[in-house]
């Protein structure tokens, strides 16, 4: 199966994420900025929404719970309420609320993240490749975790802006 950057739209389809070909990790600069920290989510899920006339609608959920950095001890503390507090929020959600066909499979889209009890408007710039049967996304956006209330930081040894990579896998739902 080839594939390469969608030209136009898909067929006129939802599109689910495929978990198991998934993933979305971060980094963020530590030891004021000398060291970045870096793991991933274990759990997420998706979808994308394309009609005849365009995109039309995307939704990304990470399972907040399944953080893993490598380090049991720093794993617990983020999922504490110093960051994304997930005995209250378990999920990190974004929703698209305009997606924008840029040409040559790149896309813009506005939307909100939703983390830790927060709300941040955010744009992304994914880039899709294709076939009519696998949709790939790829995106990386900054955060500040400042925003959505993740301040914890002794001595300010945590910097901002928190890098998210998300490479998405997709496939017709239904």
């Amino acid at each position: 199966m080839s594939s390469s950057n969608m030209t136009g739209n898909p067929a006129a389809t939802r599109w689910r994420l495929d978990p198991d070909a998934s993933t979305a990790e971060f980094r963020v600069p530590t030891f004021w900025g000398l060291v970045r920290v870096s793991g991933h989510f274990g759990r997420l899920d998706g979808w994308l929404e394309v009609e005849s006339h365009g995109w039309r609608r995307l939704e990304l959920t990470i399972d907040a719970t399944s953080v893993d950095t490598g380090n049991d001890k720093r794993d617990q503390h983020l999922r504490s309420a110093d960051f994304f507090d997930t005995e209250h929020y378990p999920r990190v959600r974004f929703v698209s609320s305009a997606i924008v066909d840029e040409g040559d499979g790149r896309l813009h889209v506005a939307g909100e993240l939703r983390a830790a009890g927060r709300r941040v408007a955010m744009e992304l710039e994914p880039v899709v490749h294709g076939t009519s049967d696998q949709l790939r996304v790829d995106v990386s956006t900054t955060v500040d975790q400042r925003e959505l209330g993740m301040i914890w930081s002794p001595l300010g040894m945590t910097r901002n802006p928190a890098t998210l990579t998300v490479h998405a896998e997709l496939r017709p739902d239904g």
